[in-house]
């Protein structure tokens, strides 16, 4: 096996982002040794129901003083994530914490800094590219020249809300950090990703409550424009998905070059074609459709081996950094606009 066996820690179980993370590291070959649940009963009934032979810990230094545990991994309210992975980190443990990974620009100077002390790999995932085949294969396109240098990304980002499924700390702005540093810290990745930014500065950014004033703490809708020394882009995300479509939303990024451009859509075409996973290509022989579905993703397996080589193969360290470092920017510099 390429990347041994690893054992890992869940640490909080508060969004079902950790389903899909938990399960990604154990067929990539880890072993997770216990689980500290949390409090929302549902959210833990969802993960050992998912996950029955995982055994519950009633603290989670159980898991930080584990010698045997290499890697914490959290879905934690979004704004522990950051007091986790700092805890985690200074046990001698790497950290692999759901978007957004933290609400603060104080929170992430500590984990910047406990990263730097302690040597430790601090990794948000940013799941809609990181287990995006569409997304992946666009990055081949463009590393090998399909559509000439990449000038703008527009990244969109609709969610379906599903009232009823949410927790009461999902609609305290306070504990979810703001629909900018939450649902669009997922676009800022995929603009660095898809650009080769290594930096970038917010422009412009806004958000609004403009569907749900019961809620005075939500954001419904969120929209930032973002310029690096190598391209611009705009981001766009919302919780107005209509039950209609047939997936939590239709996810789509339009990557503008000068010699063609690339349109993902993520999760749905609603113009017909089954699945997810479509890239439409245009350039000068043509307009293509490619299907990604066949397309390997890897994060889970390259983060393991990240892990026991002290590598960088999975993402950059600083590009985790930087990602939510903008996204948290834009969520200020929206609210300083709107008073929102």
């Amino acid at each position: 096996m390429r990347n041994g066996t690893i054992r890992f820690g869940v640490v909080g179980v508060d969004h079902g982002h950790i389903l899909g993370m938990t399960e990604g590291l154990e067929a990539a070959g880890a072993q997770c040794a216990g689980v500290f649940p949390g409090a929302d009963p549902a959210q833990r009934a969802q993960f050992a129901e998912r996950f029955p032979g995982i055994p519950e810990v009633d603290d989670p230094r159980r898991l930080y003083e584990n010698p045997a545990v290499g890697v914490i991994a959290t879905a934690g309210i979004a704004a522990e994530r950051a007091g986790i992975a700092v805890e985690a980190m200074r046990a001698g443990k790497d950290v692999l914490a759901d978007k957004p990974a933290a609400t603060t620009p104080e929170q992430m100077a500590s984990i910047r800094s406990t990263s730097a002390d302690t040597g430790r790999i601090w990794a948000a995932f940013f799941g809609e590219r990181f287990t995006s085949p569409a997304t992946i294969k666009a990055a081949g396109l463009i590393a090998s020249g399909a559509i000439g240098d990449v000038v703008q990304t527009i990244g969109l980002g609709p969610h379906r809300l599903r009232r009823d499924s949410r927790p009461s700390w999902f609609f305290q702005r306070d504990h979810y950090g703001g629909i900018l540093t939450d649902i669009a810290s997922h676009q800022v990745d995929q603009f660095l990703y898809l650009t080769g930014s290594t930096t970038a500065e917010v422009v412009s950014a806004t958000v609004g409550n403009y569907a749900n004033p019961e809620d005075p703490g939500l954001q419904d809708f969120g929209e930032a424009v973002l310029r690096s020394p190598r391209a611009h882009g705009y981001v766009r995300v919302d919780w107005y998905t209509p039950d209609g479509l047939s997936s939590w939303g239709d996810g789509r990024i339009t990557i503008l070059g000068t010699a063609g451009y690339i349109e993902l859509r993520k999760n749905v075409d609603i113009a017909g074609r089954p699945g997810g996973n479509h890239l439409f290509l245009v350039d000068k022989n043509g307009e293509h459709h490619i299907g990604c579905a066949d397309q390997p993703v890897t994060f889970f397996s390259d983060f393991l081996y990240d892990v026991q080589h002290r590598t960088e193969t999975a993402n950059p360290q600083e590009m985790y950094f930087t990602a939510m470092e903008l996204a948290i920017a834009a969520q200020l510099k929206a609210e300083a606009v709107t008073g929102r």
